[in-house]
């Protein structure tokens, strides 16, 4: 399995510990300014309704994902492929490319982040939170 749904934090210690891609919503407001989206200081970690890659599948994620999400917003305000290490936002108009791209290229188990994707459009947009 790729992709991860944990029912408490305490499942995911004991899973794996903290050695995980965290895809989070981002529950800030729309009309806030990219500075305050991907700064270290707005993101809290490790919340319940995440969808969690573990470390050991990431080379499985990124082989299959890696052109799909891509274009997310890094702290330092440039973008590109997947930081692993790092954070990377999306907004609402590349929720909805990303969603369109994974519907035509159906990677494994697209179903589970189509369907968590889907859940994102009350957001503003998403996280992957590197490792």
């Amino acid at each position: 399995m790729l992709f991860h749904i944990f029912s408490s934090q305490k499942e995911r210690k004991e899973f794996g510990g903290s050695c995980f891609l965290e895809m989070q919503y981002c529950r800030l407001a729309q009309d806030d300014k990219i500075e305050k989206i991907v700064s270290v200081e707005s993101i809290v970690f490790w919340k319940d309704d995440s969808l969690y890659i573990y470390g050991d599948d990431i080379d499985t994620f990124l082989s299959y994902y890696k052109n799909i999400f891509i274009g997310g917003i890094y702290n330092n305000k440039n973008s590109g492929v997947v930081d692993i290490y790092g954070i990377n936002y999306y907004d609402q108009t590349h929720t909805h490319l990303i969603i369109e791209s994974m519907k035509k290229m159906q990677p494994l188990e697209y179903q589970v982040v189509l369907h968590w994707l889907e859940k994102a459009k009350a957001y503003n947009g998403f996280y992957i939170l590197g490792i």
